[in-house]
């Protein structure tokens, strides 16, 4: 028997099992496709709520976290896989923001760096952008990660660790608890015992949970993005070099020039497909900051599935009732800006350590007592 079944091979829990594999337990990895190609896959990487300041402090204090431990985790997974996550700290430049005085409360409350910026600095920074752009605001610390790289590399991690069984292409049927105490899973490859049971399955772990008489409010928020391929600019720059936000849409740049531009929020519950009419939306959105990218081809056009809980607030600990059964879901569109944090968070309670982040908001014993049916999500 394993110490620890992890279902859900997406970041989330993918980190989950390399920080309980360092702690010197054993962990068996199931993901139905394989790891890192749901909804860690399809989103952009930007290391920080899109407007942190508009967040509840149970999110930004993982947040916070979160990225002070990315630029070292990279280099890591860099150092040990020879996969470059690819973390950038170019800073991101927020453009047309109503609400600078709450950002700036807020920057001063965390101790973040942030401030206000004229066209003069804006168009330094980005020369490309569209003509108009008067003012905005500028927080140098900012960073982004190649998110599928981050995925592969993690993959790559696990699969070299002894103490880690990957099993994909493995779906799950059921969580078996016995007696109040969960034993393990079924799986369409059979039966996996296990002495804890850690739920990563993001948008769809509601699903198992219902069959055993639980209610986990999270419910899928369909998320569509585009990437430009880009040509390099005069004087060795790159069309996009900093991460811009406008508007509620951004424009990510990676290392090789291409730019990503998302995202839609759609209630549609389980559909994935990519639409006609998103691709129009985020192509005007990309040429209202960057006319230039009318010139460049769009490479791809995806969707993914963001797992959305009450208040953005992820559900992170064990669940009432069952002794063993935790869960870690819920991060709408944080899985990848809280990743480390947040599974840091799970391991310390799954281990029974101090934790560094107040758990308590986080709890479903806690939450679930309150939260009844779903509501909406903020920011």
């Amino acid at each position: 028997m394993q110490d620890v079944l992890i279902i859900g091979g997406g970041v989330i829990g993918m980190m989950t099992a390399w920080q309980l594999a360092e702690a010197g337990q054993s962990v068996t990895l199931l993901e139905r496709r394989q790891c890192g190609q749901e909804a860690s896959w399809a989103g952009g990487g930007i290391v920080s709520p899109l407007y942190p300041w508009r967040y509840s402090e149970p999110v930004s204090s993982l947040a916070r976290s979160a990225e002070r431990e990315y630029p070292q985790l990279a280099a890591r997974l860099l150092a040990e896989t020879g996969i470059d996550p690819e973390y950038r700290k170019e800073g991101l430049l927020y453009l047309r923001v109503d609400d600078g005085d709450h950002a700036f409360e807020w920057a001063r409350q965390v101790g973040k760096p942030l401030e206000a910026v004229g066209a003069d600095f804006i168009y330094a920074k980005e020369p490309w952008l569209a003509e108009g752009f008067t003012s905005g605001l500028w927080m140098p610390t900012l960073g982004s990660i190649r998110n599928p790289r981050l995925c592969q590399a993690l993959r790559a991690r696990l699969m070299a660790m002894q103490e880690v069984t990957l099993e994909e292409g493995v779906e799950v049927e059921r969580v078996v608890v016995e007696d109040g105490r969960v034993s393990g899973a079924v799986t369409s490859c059979g039966y996996r015992p296990a002495a804890q049971v850690v739920l990563c399955g993001g948008a769809w772990s509601g699903e198992l949970l219902a069959q055993l008489g639980q209610s986990l409010p999270v419910r899928p928020v369909k998320g569509q993005m585009m990437v430009f391929r880009t040509s390099p600019m005069p004087a060795g720059r790159q069309l996009l070099e900093r991460v811009v936000l406008a508007d509620g849409r951004y424009l990510i740049p990676r290392g090789d020039g291409r730019v990503l531009v998302g995202s839609t929020l759609e209630e549609v519950g389980f559909d994935k497909t990519p639409t006609d009419e998103a691709r129009e939306s985020l192509r005007r959105s990309a040429l209202a900051m960057v006319p230039a990218l009318a010139e460049c081809p769009i490479e791809q056009h995806w969707a993914g599935l963001r797992p959305a809980a009450p208040e953005g607030i992820p559900f992170i600990g064990e669940l009432p009732e069952i002794q063993g059964l935790f869960v870690n879901a819920g991060h709408y569109r944080n899985g990848l800006v809280l990743a480390p944090a947040a599974t840091r968070l799970m391991v310390d309670l799954l281990m029974g350590r101090p934790t560094e982040i107040d758990p308590a908001p986080f709890q479903p014993a806690l939450r679930l007592a309150i939260d009844g049916e779903p509501v909406a999500v903020t920011a």
